[in-house]
């Protein structure tokens, strides 16, 4: 009877992988359909909406056990992230989808994680390896060649991939500045910073006079949140306790190529060469990340182990 259920059950490691795979393509699969659904929708409405239905699926989560919860110390960390990561990011995301193409805007989300290395570079000292370094080569030529294309004829769709630009550098400053919340409840803290996000904007929208969207369109983006941003992190931080940061981190970094494949699939144009050797550089820089491997030992209380190191091992912006 025990090796029959020790059978049925995927080792740890290939559990890991599936469930930061799965938390991948849930954030992936949120920008294309963001932009369907919010087109016409005011993008502070959009943001409300994305981390509304961020915060009702985090609050049914339930607290990790054993984990500090947030403290009285940590509301300017937690207001600052909040302002980055759940206000700054979706809005200008939101505004930018609505002026370039889901496939470009796919792929640009690839610089998040390098605009997190650079931070994390500047602000806290890490140190940046031979190919991490050739893998921030190929991101940042691949968002140049994108930035330049523009992803479709005009000024507007220029000033879109500006605003995507502005999101990735929004949550790779909310990945830098909350690092320190590595050692708090991560339900707790994705709670907080998506209640406060939502409420944000929200106000703003009202400040702006921006008109409600119909019913299935307001549906449909608290769901695009509850799974592209509160579900996935859910099954990234259950990857994260089967198989480590670094290797969750590499996986996850599959979700704008995720992103950019369902636009496809939706109907969008896939591009021009530019784009295809933008995609090329990205996937490249992708596979740096995941060959890149820099074994020592950690000492957490009384576990120490070796794994590979990623463009993005520690943060993650929802």
């Amino acid at each position: 009877m025990t090796h029959g259920a020790g059978s049925e059950r995927l080792p740890p490691v290939a559990a890991g992988g599936w469930l930061a795979l799965a938390s991948a393509l849930a954030f992936g699969a949120t920008t294309p359909l963001v932009q369907r659904f919010g087109h016409g929708v005011g993008p502070f409405t959009t943001a409300a909406l994305l981390y509304g239905g961020a915060a009702l699926i985090s609050r049914h989560a339930g607290a990790e056990r054993g984990e500090p919860g947030l403290r009285t110390r940590d509301m300017p960390r937690l207001v600052a992230v909040a302002a980055l990561g759940a206000i700054a990011a979706p809005v200008a995301l939101a505004w930018g989808l609505q002026r370039t193409s889901g496939v470009t805007a796919s792929l640009l989300l690839n610089l998040e994680a390098l605009f997190t290395v650079l931070l994390a570079r500047a602000l806290w000292a890490e140190p940046i390896g031979g190919r991490v370094g050739a893998a921030l080569a190929a991101m940042t030529v691949a968002g140049a060649i994108l930035v330049g294309q523009g992803g479709e004829p005009g000024l507007g769709a220029r000033w879109g991939v500006a605003a995507v630009l502005v999101a990735t550098l929004a949550w790779a400053g909310d990945n830098t500045v909350g690092r320190p919340f590595a050692d708090r409840d991560p339900t707790q803290v994705v709670l907080a910073k998506a209640g406060l996000g939502a409420l944000a904007s929200a106000l703003l929208a009202r400040v702006f006079n921006e008109s409600l969207p119909a019913w299935p369109a307001a549906l449909a983006l608290a769901a695009c949140g509850a799974g592209g941003y509160g579900a996935s992190l859910r099954l990234y931080l259950l990857a994260q306790r089967s198989i480590g940061a670094a290797r969750t981190g590499s996986i996850f970094a599959s979700a704008p190529f995720a992103g950019a494949a369902l636009a496809w699939i939706l109907g969008e144009r896939p591009g021009g060469p530019a784009t295809l050797a933008a995609a090329a550089l990205c996937a490249l820089g992708l596979w740096l990340q995941l060959t890149e491997k820099h074994d020592h030992e950690h000492a957490h209380g009384d576990l120490v182990h070796s794994h590979p190191h990623g463009l993005d091992p520690e943060h993650r912006h929802h």
